[in-house]
């Protein structure tokens, strides 16, 4: 059999070999369930674009994925990583036109390899001054804070509100298109020195949960009037409160539950108050709601990231086969935003 994938070249005239190194998880566990294997580079279908990756960001579902609390959906592959940077190197039919091009893509996994398949529709462009390692950090956070934030909890310009983890990828991706869209953005965090730093990172308040009342201090820095909207990822006890921290007609919105996956609340609050509760997932939604949101990022934020105003906060990099060690610093929860695996 040919050490070669089919007839298949890569845009600077390279074969693309028939193999690549990838990360896999045999067993779940912790960070050193994640082993290097040796697997077939994957072959794109139609609207599929074969990236040969430069960088994978690591995320807390790739941490959930390891330690078995989060399968991949049906169709994805079992590797780990929901996004990447890199050159497409090949496509399927409809895709051919980006062959040869830097983007930075949103998977349903399958990044932390060598190479890795994309649908074209989740892929965008990365400027040629942009940096392509800063580019692995882009995607599953900015499509997340977007959708939910500025969709779901309309979040627009003149509008205050609470995000909790603020020195997470979500928290400081979500500062920073705070900043660029106008509104005023509270961060919690779980130490002073954090505080610290999401307010040099453009927070406009951060509050420490651990040695303060989050909802108390949320109503002093707003006047008793509340936040326009809040995203949370803890859940359990902090829904109660996070309607607490809600102005009238204030929006909650969940992107996940870290923090128990059950709450008691007060219904008639929401209803005299015109609370809304809602929230999403993002990796099972379908290629085509992703794909959309892929335009809309194009038309309401690329820009910043082609001016160079939209860049993640980075922390650490590692190599791809150091994936364990990626994921222990996760663990640590010492990091401010992105930890990266550089291929």
């Amino acid at each position: 059999m040919s050490r070669f994938w089919g007839e298949a070249t890569m845009a600077d005239g390279n074969r693309v070999p028939g193999e690549m190194m990838a990360i896999a998880i045999p067993v779940p566990g912790g960070p050193d369930a994640l082993v290097p294997q040796t697997r077939p580079v994957p072959v794109p279908g139609d609207d599929e674009v074969l990236i040969r990756v430069a960088a994978a960001g690591v995320n807390r579902p790739d941490v959930l994925q390891r330690q078995g609390k989060y399968p991949p959906p049906p169709g994805a592959s079992d590797i780990p990583g929901l996004e990447v940077s890199g050159t497409i190197v090949a496509a399927g039919q409809g895709g051919e036109l980006l062959v040869g091009q830097r983007v930075c893509a949103l998977l349903a996994g399958g990044g932390y390899a060598e190479y890795a398949l994309a649908p074209a529709g989740q892929c965008l462009p990365v400027p040629e001054s942009y940096d392509l390692i800063e580019a692995a950090a882009l995607p599953e956070t900015l499509f997340t804070v977007w959708t939910n934030l500025f969709e779901r909890a309309y979040a627009v310009g003149g509008d205050t509100v609470l995000v909790h983890g603020g020195t997470s990828g979500i928290g400081t991706m979500a500062i920073r298109l705070c900043n660029l869209f106008d509104v005023k953005i509270i961060v919690t965090c779980g130490s002073d020195e954090k505080c610290a730093a999401a307010r040099a990172w453009g927070a406009d308040e951060a509050i420490n949960y651990k040695t303060q009342d989050y909802v108390a201090e949320v109503k002093r820095i707003t006047g008793g009037q509340g936040v326009q909207a809040v995203l949370d990822m803890v859940g359990g006890d902090y829904l109660p409160r996070n309607l607490e921290c809600l102005a009238e007609d204030g929006r909650h919105v969940s992107i996940a539950v870290l923090g128990g996956a059950k709450a008691d609340v007060f219904i008639p609050a929401i209803m005299q108050r015109r609370l809304t509760l809602t929230g999403s997932t993002l990796r099972a939604r379908s290629v085509g709601f992703k794909s959309l949101v892929a335009d809309e990022l194009v038309r309401t934020v690329w820009s910043f990231v082609e001016d160079g105003k939209l860049r993640p906060a980075m922390d650490q990099r590692f190599a791809l086969a150091d994936a364990a060690k990626a994921h222990a610093r996760m663990d640590a929860g010492e990091h401010f935003g992105k930890i990266v695996l550089v291929v």
